[in-house]
């Protein structure tokens, strides 16, 4: 069975008021988007990974000596990650549940500098990439970055929060400003409830 694009869970302008425009989101899920969900179905025919799950083609074909990954890992992680992507974004008041804040506190002292530790990673990838809050195997919280389609799958963690710095994802609302990119989507787009339901 062919990985199909999901469908947004929310319309092309839901965001557009907290700053994530309908231009941002035509071009980055219904092309970028769909572009790895066209190649990563491509990369996999007729081979072993036909008909394998996302998680399970992505852990068995990372391959952490390499200095670039190859063309099925790329398109296959790139496709896991943006579904995630969505659905850790929504357009409701989006507040933040007490066991999640309890948690932040817990491993990073405060919200605020969680926040400043997870901005921090995402302006600080170099090229193009991803930061993320994640939840290690023995439980602990800790934010990270991945260059390209890396994910936290990888390195057998739980994704809780992951946010694209891959310019596609920000050059059109806010151009070579990143570290803006990244304080908006903190504080206006992440649906921290999804976030929660990850613990």
């Amino acid at each position: 069975m062919a990985f199909e694009l999901p469908d947004l869970p929310y319309a092309h302008d839901a965001l557009a008021d907290k700053g994530m425009s309908a231009e941002t989101l035509e071009f980055h899920h219904d092309l970028h988007h769909n572009a790895y969900v066209t190649n990563g179905n491509a990369a996999i025919a007729g081979t072993e990974w036909d008909g394998k799950s996302l998680e399970e083609i992505i852990v068995g074909t990372y391959d952490a000596n390499a200095v670039a990954q190859n063309g099925i890992f790329n398109n296959i992680s790139q496709l896991w990650n943006h579904n995630q992507f969505w659905e850790m974004m929504g357009p409701g008041a989006n507040a933040m549940p007490s066991e999640l804040e309890k948690a932040l506190v817990e491993s990073f002292g405060s919200v605020d500098e969680f926040k400043s530790q997870f901005s921090a990673a995402g302006a600080g990838q170099f090229g193009s990439g991803w930061c993320w809050l994640v939840k290690n195997a023995d439980g602990s919280l800790a934010v990270t970055k991945t260059e390209n389609g890396v994910n936290p799958l990888c390195f057998n963690q739980t994704a809780l929060l992951g946010c694209d710095v891959w310019e596609h994802s920000y050059y059109i609302d806010f151009r070579n400003k990143r570290p803006v990119y990244l304080s908006n989507f903190l504080d206006n787009l992440v649906n921290w409830e999804n976030v929660a339901s990850r613990m």
